[in-house]
C-alpha cells in the first residue's frame, strides 16, 4: 500500500516514527511507510525511534525491510528519549545512527514471560483438566509450574534468539560477537555510552540526524525539509478535530500496556522492562 501525499518540495527526505511498543500494527504501519519511500523515490529517511522494543518476530521484519532499502535510500536512525532492546535491533537496519547523550538504550537480550495462578485457583477451587498430543503442549500453561525439561526446552528458545540479535548488531556495527556479548547481557546505558561501546555513530538530536541524512545525498542541509509519513486518518478524524488526539493520548495509558501484556504473553519479546 502506497499511501498519497503532496510534497512541498521535490528537495525533501522522508521521515518515519517509531514510538512506543513494537507489536503487530506498528510492523504493518512502517512496512507500509517504507514502500512509500521507495516508490515516491525519496533520497534519504530519517528513521525516529522513541521505543523499548517490543516483539521479536515484528522487530525482525522491519529490520529486513530497512535492509533492503539501505541500496537505494541513506537512512539515518535518530534515538530519541529512549531506544532500547527491540528499539535497537531496528536502528541496526539504518547506515548510521544518532542517539541523544541521555538516550537511554541497550537492553539487548530476550525475554520471556508466563503467568503462574496456581495457588490462586487452589484458593478458590478451580481445575482444570487437559488433554494433549504431547507432553510440551501445554508448556507456560497459566494453571501449573513450569517442570526442569520445559525450563530448559524454553532456555534454548531463547538463547537462540538473543545469538540472532548479537550476530544482528555484531555485523550491522562491525562489532566482534565476543565484544558485543560483553554489554549485551540486557543492561542499559545511556547513548554517550552507546557511542563508546559503538552502538551508535554520533551524539546528537533529531535535527543533527536531519541534517546528516541531508548531507549524506548531497542536499543542503539547511533547506532540506523533512516529510513525515504518518498512517491515513479514517474519514471520521478528518470529520472531527481532535478525535485523533484523543486516540493518540489512549496509547500512552496503562490500558494500552496491559493491552500488550495480554497479546504478548508467552511470547519472546526484545522489549525493556523498567
Amino acid at each position: 500500500m502506497v499511501w498519497p501525499f503532496k510534497p512541498r518540495t521535490t528537495k525533501q527526505i522522508a521521515r518515519i516514527e517509531i514510538n512506543g511498543a513494537i507489536a503487530q500494527d506498528t510492523r504493518k504501519r512502517v512496512l507500509q511507510a517504507l514502500e512509500t519511500v521507495e516508490e515516491k523515490k525519496f533520497p534519504a529517511l530519517l528513521l525516529r525511534i522513541d521505543s523499548p522494543g517490543g516483539t521479536v518476530g515484528d522487530s525482525q521484519e522491519i529490520y529486513t525491510a530497512l535492509k533492503k532499502l539501505q541500496d537505494k535510500v541513506k537512512i539515518v536512525a535518530s534515538f530519541g528519549n529512549i531506544s532500547a532492546s527491540g528499539g535497537v535491533y531496528i536502528g541496526m537496519g539504518a547506515n548510521h545512527i544518532m542517539a541523544n547523550p541521555g538516550t537511554i538504550t541497550g537492553s539487548i537480550g530476550v525475554i520471556l514471560r508466563g503467568n503462574n495462578l496456581e495457588r490462586l485457583l487452589d484458593k478458590i477451587g478451580v481445575s482444570f483438566k487437559v488433554i494433549k498430543s504431547g507432553p510440551y503442549k501445554d508448556i507456560l500453561s497459566f494453571d501449573r509450574e513450569l517442570t526442569e525439561q520445559e525450563q530448559h526446552i524454553l532456555q534454548e528458545m531463547i538463547d537462540t534468539t538473543y545469538e540472532q540479535f548479537v550476530g544482528t548488531v555484531a555485523e550491522a556495527r562491525k562489532l566482534d560477537v565476543e565484544q558485543v556479548k560483553s554489554f549485551a547481557d540486557g543492561r542499559i546505558f545511556t547513548g554517550q555510552q552507546a557511542l563508546t561501546l559503538g552502538v551508535v555513530d554520533r551524539l546528537g538530536t533529531e535535527e543533527d540526524a536531519r541534517k546528516w541524512a541531508a548531507e549524506l545525498v548531497g542536499l543542503n542541509p539547511e533547506k532540506t525539509k523533512c516529510y513525515t509519513i504518518e498512517e491515513p486518518k479514517p474519514w471520521l478524524n478528518r470529520l472531527i478535530p481532535g478525535r485523533n488526539q484523543i486516540s493518540n493520548k489512549r496509547i500512552t495509558t496503562g490500558l494500552n500496556w496491559i493491552e500488550f501484556e495480554l497479546a504478548t504473553n508467552g511470547q519472546p519479546l526484545w522489549l525493556y522492562r523498567p
